[in-house]
């Protein structure tokens, strides 16, 4: 997901992952409209223009297409999809298009390739594909999923509630206000829900990508992304030229495929990924010492940031911003705040100033923490200026399978916490709103997943990765009859930005399609608490799961 999802993500973080069940016929009833769809389906002319009158978007182009809204009707309504591309800079050199996905659920790829395809891809690619970036359906200026009439009644949907429940009175509340979201969105968004999944996702992919004139699809998915290239890919398996999936979702996890009926929040072990991720964030910390980690300077980075988050549960710290807002971090806070740096291994040092601030100012201190308030701390109390923010996150809950026990979640949490200190309890309750959101995309695919796609399939996946652990990489790869596993030896959440090693071999594939050897391995670029060189800030904080 883009920069600006991750500040939306924020704001809602631990109640809008979502979960539905799905029916026993899903398999092939998905297979059986993709069949029946292609006979009759019509190709969108892309008439390609301006993207406005911002500077900075004056090397991209963009256009808006309309897709079936179902591919059992291909004829009838649609949907408006909206794209944009920065067109290879050597046209004599043009292989095609390379289609994008920046995670999510529901990232909106339009502001991730205009806000990084410049710096996250190699001249070479750049030169030799127009790089494509779509909001998916339900997602950003694609006929968005919405949860109220307008805006301000979104907002208030969850107002006033944490990240994520611990208290029993909070379990009730929240409970109580993701009941009240989910008949909100029923209301409001219930025909965009019911066509929303990432099987229709694939399918309007591969309407685009003929649509682009490209016989075979070339493309680049991140976490969620992973799960859509995995759609396509058995969906579409004689349409593959190249797939890159780069932080894998492992599918049976997300759509319950491999039986599993815990809360999605618990199946996809992102509690896990988490822990041993911020166990690495102390260590690294401890190894580079005060004079490069602040949080070093008071004592065992591990004692010190544990002492705090304790502290934090009965002694909240009120912090005033600079733009004369307040926000209030709680133990809560600081932990969906500590998930999401922990994405950037760069933004590592960040992250142990904010504990050591925490662990050294109290509220007669507060205006010196003001002083030096990281960016994600002002980004949380940032307002919504878009009317997307929540809707565009329940992709999931139209085929991911649900616990069927939403009152249950307290149990979950408690188990979920114990395996995996602080982040277990919150991812636990990220899958909740979708208990009680019963609709369901007939057309979703949930499986099987081993695919028949004769080209090489390019895995990657870094060792500590916080949001798709890095245990999900090999039965991810082992879907595909020859993909070629990358292991980068690192921190964080993708490779993009962090590795020039895993650069260089996914330009090789992209341009030539020569795949490293399956079991290969790269380095990242610096360690945590290097100096960042300014190419690199660019990319931080580009995906999101």
């Amino acid at each position: 997901m883009s920069a600006r999802s991750i500040k939306r993500v924020s704001a809602v973080l631990g109640a809008v992952a979502l979960v539905v069940p799905a029916t026993a016929t899903a398999t092939a009833t998905a297979s059986a409209t993709t069949t029946a769809a292609a006979a009759t389906l019509v190709v969108p002319k892309i008439n390609w223009g301006s993207c406005g009158n911002d500077p900075a978007l004056k090397p991209f182009q963009c256009a808006t297409v309309e897709v079936p809204t179902d591919y059992d009707r291909p004829r009838g309504s649609t949907t408006t999809i909206a794209l944009t591309r920065l067109p290879a800079s050597d046209p004599a050199r043009r292989i095609g298009t390379l289609f994008t996905n920046p995670g999510g659920p529901g990232g909106p790829g339009v502001p991730f390739v205009q806000q990084f395809a410049q710096v996250a891809y190699t001249p070479q690619v750049r030169a030799q594909f127009d790089i494509l970036g779509f909001d998916p359906r339900g997602v950003g200026k694609s006929d968005p999923v919405t949860c109220a009439p307008t805006a301000a009644e979104e907002a208030a949907l969850l107002a006033g509630q944490p990240p994520y429940p611990v208290t029993p009175a909070e379990e009730r509340s929240f409970t109580r206000a993701n009941l009240k979201l989910a008949l909100s969105c029923l209301t409001t968004s219930p025909d965009r829900l019911a066509h929303f999944s990432t099987a229709n996702v694939a399918r309007d992919m591969d309407l685009l990508r003929q649509a682009v004139g490209d016989q075979k699809l070339s493309y680049v998915g991140y976490s969620y992304g992973t799960y859509l290239g995995a759609t396509y890919a058995k969906l579409f398996p004689t349409k593959v030229r190249a797939l890159v999936l780069d932080g894998t979702l492992e599918t049976g996890w997300y759509s319950g495929s491999d039986g599993d009926r815990r809360p999605i929040g618990v199946r996809l072990r992102q509690g896990d990924g988490a822990a041993e991720t911020f166990a690495q964030f102390k260590a690294e910390c401890k190894k580079a010492g005060a004079a490069q980690c602040s949080l070093a300077k008071l004592g065992d980075p591990a004692t010190v940031v544990e002492s705090t988050l304790q502290k934090l549960k009965t002694k909240p710290i009120v912090v005033p911003l600079p733009d004369g807002t307040t926000v209030t971090v709680t133990y809560q806070v600081a932990v969906a705040l500590t998930f999401q740096y922990l994405y950037e291994p760069a933004a590592w040092p960040s992250l142990a100033d904010f504990y050591a601030d925490l662990a050294t100012s109290g509220q007669a201190h507060a205006k010196a923490l003001a002083a030096k308030a990281p960016e994600a701390l002002v980004e949380w109390n940032r307002r919504k200026e878009e009317y997307t923010s929540i809707g565009e996150v329940l992709q999931p809950c139209i085929e991911a399978k649900q616990s069927g026990r939403p009152f249950a979640y307290p149990v979950y949490a408690d188990a979920a916490d114990k395996a995996a200190p602080h982040f277990g309890r919150m991812r636990a309750w990220v899958g909740q709103t979708c208990e009680f959101l019963p609709i369901r995309d007939a057309d979703a695919f949930l499986g099987p997943w081993q695919t028949k796609v004769k080209s090489p399939v390019l895995v990657i996946g870094t060792r500590y990765d916080p949001a798709t652990p890095y245990q999900a990489t090999r039965p991810y790869s082992d879907l595909y009859p020859d993909a070629r596993m990358v292991t980068v030896e690192g921190w964080g959440h993708t490779t993009l930005g962090k590795s020039a090693c895993a650069d260089a071999k996914i330009t090789a594939y992209l341009t030539q399609l020569e795949a490293p050897a399956d079991g290969s391995t790269c380095q990242q670029d610096r360690k945590p608490f290097d100096p960042v060189p300014a190419a690199k800030k660019q990319v931080q904080g580009a995906v999101v799961q």
